[in-house]
């Protein structure tokens, strides 16, 4: 049976993500796949926590195909502005992880694209999206952190890697700053267009104040999340940097039309 969300204690990757995700029903639904996108945070080039460590994504292809013989895709488009992803792919480790286990590494910066309509949407009614997002199983591999502007980054904000900056990178340093002005509306509404089928956390450490650096959370969290339903996984990641769900603007607007924050009612 599906499960929303759970929560792990954090031994290792290679032994706590199998079953944690055994623990959400996650080997039937996988079975089910035919492609299968991991799209970790890889917003640059500075190491983990700031991004997704590459033995947490190694774990998840593991499991993966453990239980699914689909093709497995680690796709990201990086906001680093002076690098390219397939350079941020390889500072982190995941050209190798690649060769390792017989991988294809996309980047989403440069992917074909297709246009999206959702007149209900105010600031992106409409959103130029990799078309490759759209046709496969996504699973959002975020690291718990706190972000000074969306309040936290996890799985629903992890998506924002997906924006192509021919289209979302309007001045600034980062490529994808047309999000920046109406940061939580803007999450939302990417989530509308496409939202994980898959959410994890790695909150083995935390960020506690910053996404880019500073603090980390002291103790470690020690924790792994994972669920079907990404708004009640980033509503229970964001509680565990003691930030109410509902002082986070993209997850209170989320609760009730792309999940539920507190699971089934």
């Amino acid at each position: 049976m599906q499960r929303p969300c759970d929560i792990a204690d954090f031994i290792s990757y290679q032994e706590t993500i199998p079953a944690l995700l055994k623990s959400i029903g996650a080997p039937e639904v996988l079975r089910r796949q035919s492609r299968i996108l991991i799209k970790p945070n890889l917003v640059n080039a500075s190491p983990p926590p700031v991004t997704l460590p590459v033995a947490a994504c190694a774990a998840l292809v593991r499991a993966c195909r453990q239980w699914s013989d689909a093709e497995i895709i680690i796709a990201e488009g990086t906001g680093e502005k002076h690098l390219t992803t397939d350079e941020v792919f390889a500072i982190h480790g995941y050209d190798r992880l690649a060769a390792e286990l017989d991988l294809q590494l996309v980047d989403l910066n440069e992917a074909d694209l297709v246009k999206l309509h959702d007149p209900r949407n105010r600031v992106f009614p409409s959103f130029m999206m990799p078309r490759m997002v759209i046709d496969s199983f996504v699973l959002s591999a975020a690291v718990l952190k706190a972000h000074s502007l969306s309040t936290v980054t996890l799985s629903m904000k992890n998506m924002i890697g997906v924006a192509p900056p021919a289209y979302y990178q309007r001045g600034g340093h980062w490529k994808k700053s047309a999000f920046h002005q109406q940061m939580q509306t803007s999450i939302f509404e990417l989530n509308r267009y496409r939202q994980p089928d898959l959410a994890f956390i790695d909150a083995s450490v935390g960020l506690s104040e910053y996404h880019l650096g500073g603090p980390t959370c002291d103790p470690p969290v020690n924790k792994l999340l994972a669920g079907f339903d990404p708004v009640a996984v980033d509503a229970a990641g964001s509680e565990l940097l003691r930030i109410p769900w509902r002082q986070v603007g993209h997850i209170k607007i989320a609760d009730g039309e792309l999940g539920r924050a507190e699971g089934p009612k």
